[in-house]
């Protein structure tokens, strides 16, 4: 589940929907979003990093970094 989770937020950055930059929603506005466990959250949110796609600053927040262009 959080794999389909963590696409789900791959395509939106893909598409621009979500922004190089822009914080991510919570844990908990994720978990309340797509109908998951607090575990669930937290495992898409880790594949995201582990994708390149976004970084967590603690006590800050996770945000998305630039991604470099298509070719």
């Amino acid at each position: 589940m959080y794999v389909q989770v963590a696409d789900r937020i791959a395509g939106q950055i893909a598409s621009g929907r979500i922004p190089a930059g822009a914080m991510l929603p919570g844990e908990r506005a994720l978990m309340a979003e797509y109908g998951i466990a607090l575990h669930t959250a937290r495992r898409a949110v880790r594949e995201l990093r582990d994708r390149g796609l976004v970084i967590t600053v603690p006590a800050k927040g996770t945000f998305v970094v630039e991604q470099p262009p298509a070719d």
